[in-house]
């Protein structure tokens, strides 16, 4: 049987296994959110953020040593663009998203995060001169106000009085650096995704690393008791790790166009989470914000459906 063309409309493939791939790479991210929401009062953010890129990079080491070190020529050769993404990707996104659901909601939080596609088409636009078409410009402005409907809360007054909430507007700067991230991957050197994790993780600890000890240092230790490092080895494995190989296979799979839209996901997830659980509550906002965004990526990729 001939492979499918990637971005391209499956047919008549009947292979289940992308499209659960996909499933469980955003699944594994609602829950970082919303398990990042119930301990984010009791432990810090940078703390969170830096036991969990270490821990997931002592798990990976002994599977990726070696690929990392066939490939360190070429890593030591592309450092300066491997640091930028470790930076962006790992230290910054992830704390800021920690940070973030310290005053917002998780699904506020999961909602925010589906207009990074949208922010991954501005950025390549401006910085790369990508071309998109009208259809395209349109499913990108209906995801813009789908998230700012969610960052204003329903309220346009909101704009006038400047009433946003902070955690809403950290996680959009999150969103801001993840799709630079994503932008600036094209620039990553040809090198094994196992090496190419492995550094980018590595470096994206280090990066937090006197941030972390400043901050344990000023506000105090924090206490490592069973909540936090049951947290944290699901952070290291799940949203780390498992979503990382899922989501590469995925797209691999069925291509990144057709895989972008299971990002929406994300909110789906954490809100039948964050409501089990966290005892958030939905509200018609965040319906009207999360319809808009899925119409904005539909018609972004809607010519991927006419193609067939």
């Amino acid at each position: 049987m001939n492979p499918v063309p990637r971005d391209k409309p499956p047919g008549r493939l009947k292979n289940w296994r992308p499209y659960v791939l996909l499933t469980i790479a955003p699944l594994c991210w609602a829950g970082n959110v919303v398990v990042a929401r119930g301990i984010v009062d009791t432990f810090s953010p940078v703390s969170m953020a830096f036991w969990r890129w270490s821990l997931a990079f002592l798990i990976l080491l002994p599977f990726a040593w070696k690929r990392a070190a066939q490939d360190w020529k070429s890593i030591f050769n592309h450092w300066k663009i491997l640091c930028f993404l470790s930076i962006t990707g790992i230290s910054i996104f992830n704390t800021l998203l920690y940070v973030s659901v310290q005053t917002t909601t998780a699904i506020n939080a999961s909602l925010i995060q589906t207009a990074m596609p949208a922010f991954i088409v501005l950025f390549s636009l401006v910085l790369f001169k990508e071309k998109i078409n009208r259809l395209q410009i349109l499913g990108l402005i209906l995801c813009m106000v789908g998230a700012l409907i969610v960052i204003m809360r329903g309220r346009v007054s909101n704009v006038f009085h400047l009433a946003f909430v902070q955690g809403d507007l950290l996680m959009m700067l999150a969103v801001l650096f993840y799709a630079l991230y994503s932008v600036f991957l094209r620039k990553r050197p040809a090198i094994h995704p196992l090496s190419f994790l492995l550094f980018s993780i590595g470096i994206g600890s280090l990066g937090l690393l006197p941030i972390y000890l400043w901050k344990d240092f000023s506000d105090g230790l924090t206490g490592f008791n069973a909540t936090f490092i049951t947290s944290i080895v699901y952070f290291a494995l799940f949203p780390s790790l498992v979503a990382y190989f899922c989501w590469n296979k995925g797209v691999e799979l069925i291509g990144a166009n057709r895989a972008g839209l299971f990002i929406n996901l994300i909110p789906v997830f954490a809100s039948f989470m964050a409501v089990a659980w966290l005892q958030e509550s939905l509200k018609l906002f965040h319906f009207t914000g999360l319809l808009l965004v899925f119409m904005g990526m539909v018609l972004f990729n809607r010519k991927i459906y006419d193609a067939g």
